[in-house]
């Protein structure tokens, strides 16, 4: 059964691709969708598609992988459903990290994805050092990464206030947008989204174990720190890659995990695929949703993704007061 529901997941992420595609200021039907792909004929249709909707819709997909498998492991690793990289300051981590370069440093813009890693990964770490008394649990986890997150966001107004002559080109950033996506941000963000999905999909098994609990887990011969932390740092990486080129996003990864958990449950051997799919699914409908809403003005995918995500929030909140 779970692998016709994650059957279902694919053909919504192939629909969603297409529909991304055709949807914006000139609608393109399926037919010279495909046709301008694979067809050398140059027209406007194939500069459309080409030059604007096809990096933009792949970029759209790879964020909502990356931050979907982020938000999967933080879940899982602190076994908080209310975790995600951007609940618990590891995309604020990232965020910091570019915007420093992005400000700072323009010319050097083609590290930001580095740069997000590494400030994805020293805010994770922090926030495992302060949360660290003879072990790092889950809940000392989720409180120290709600203050790092609030630390690392005063720093990122900082920026912003000092440097206000620069600050128009980052606005977007600080919503989550794709509006100047181009084939850059597809080489940004390719290699790190599919290192870290790789990785992720190897280590399922070891999550279900550690799900289980510290105790149960180590009595089955799992070094439960270092598994953690290896986890910490797929999602890092995984997270800091979607911030470098979308800014920050926020409630994919919070959202998604929970919504495939709801059809495949909790199984990481089929939730991390089912996160995959359903996080690009979501990122992409959600981009055409902010092109098309107010056409032919765009809005960031952010705002779209926060009128969604903040009531979901609120649920989760509701569903889990002992938390």
């Amino acid at each position: 059964m779970k692998r016709y529901i994650l059957l279902v997941f694919i053909l919504l992420f192939i629909l969603s691709f297409f529909i991304s595609l055709s949807n914006g200021a000139v609608k393109i039907p399926v037919d010279e969708i495909i046709n301008a792909i694979f067809s050398k004929e140059d027209n406007i249709n194939r500069q459309v598609i080409w030059n604007v909707r096809l990096p933009r819709t792949i970029v759209a997909g790879l964020v909502g992988v990356c931050l979907s498998l982020s938000g999967a492991i933080l879940q899982g690793v602190m076994r908080n459903p209310l975790a995600g990289p951007n609940i618990i300051g590891v995309s604020a981590g990232g965020g910091l990290a570019a915007l420093i370069l992005l400000i700072l440093f323009p010319e050097f813009y083609y590290l930001a994805p580095i740069g997000a890693f590494i400030g994805a990964l020293l805010a994770t770490l922090f926030i495992y050092i302060l949360a660290w008394k003879e072990g790092a649990l889950p809940t000392r986890l989720i409180l120290a990464g709600v203050a790092v997150s609030s630390l690392l966001n005063a720093g990122i107004n900082s920026l912003m206030t000092f440097y206000p002559d620069r600050v128009a080109g980052v606005i977007s950033f600080m919503v989550g947008g794709l509006s100047a996506t181009t084939w850059i941000q597809v080489k940004m963000i390719l290699p790190y989204a599919i290192l870290g999905t790789i990785l992720v999909l190897l280590l399922p098994t070891k999550l279900n174990v550690l799900m289980l609990g510290d105790e149960i887990a180590t009595g089955l011969g799992l070094n439960v720190e270092k598994t953690r932390f290896i986890f910490i740092i797929l999602s890092s990486l995984l997270a800091g890659a979607a911030v470098s080129v979308v800014g920050l996003l926020g409630f994919v990864g919070l959202m998604v995990p929970h919504i495939a958990r709801l059809f495949i449950g909790s199984d990481y051997r089929y939730l991390f695929p089912g996160a995959i799919f359903l996080g690009g699914t979501v990122v992409m409908l959600c981009d055409t949703v902010a092109r098309v809403l107010f056409s032919p003005m765009e809005i960031p995918v952010g705002i779209i993704m926060s009128a969604l995500g903040a009531p979901f929030f609120l649920f989760l909140l509701r569903r889990n007061e002992k938390i």
